[in-house]
C-alpha cells in the first residue's frame, strides 16, 4: 500500500470517528430512579432534572438528594457505556480517549 493510500485511509478513519463521536454527542440519555428523572447529552451536560414532589416527604430530602446523585453517576455510565461501544471500533484496546 502506498503513502497517499494510507493518508486516505486515516483520514477517513479520523472522518468516522468524529463522526461518531459527533452522534453520541447529541444523543440524549435519560435514567429515572423513583421519582427523580435526569436527562443528559452525550457530551455529558445535564439537559434536565424532574422530581415528581407528590412522592416526597418533607423529611426525605436527604434521600432525595442522595437519589438525584445515584441518578446522575448512573446515566454517565450510560453515556460512557454508549460512547465505548460507539468508540471501541476506532481506539481499540485504548480507553478514556474520548
Amino acid at each position: 500500500m502506498n503513502i497517499q493510500a494510507m493518508m486516505k485511509q486515516a483520514q477517513k478513519l479520523q472522518k468516522d470517528m468524529m463522526n461518531a463521536k459527533k452522534e453520541i454527542d447529541e444523543t440524549v440519555f435519560e435514567n429515572t430512579k423513583s421519582f427523580v428523572a435526569v436527562k443528559a447529552k452525550g457530551n455529558k451536560k445535564i439537559e434536565s432534572i424532574k422530581i415528581d414532589i407528590e412522592k416526597i416527604e418533607k423529611d426525605e430530602l436527604e434521600m432525595v438528594e442522595d437519589l438525584i446523585l445515584v441518578t446522575i453517576n448512573e446515566l454517565m455510565d450510560k453515556i460512557d457505556d454508549e460512547t465505548e461501544k460507539k468508540m471501541g471500533k476506532y481506539t481499540q484496546g485504548m480507553p478514556g480517549l474520548f
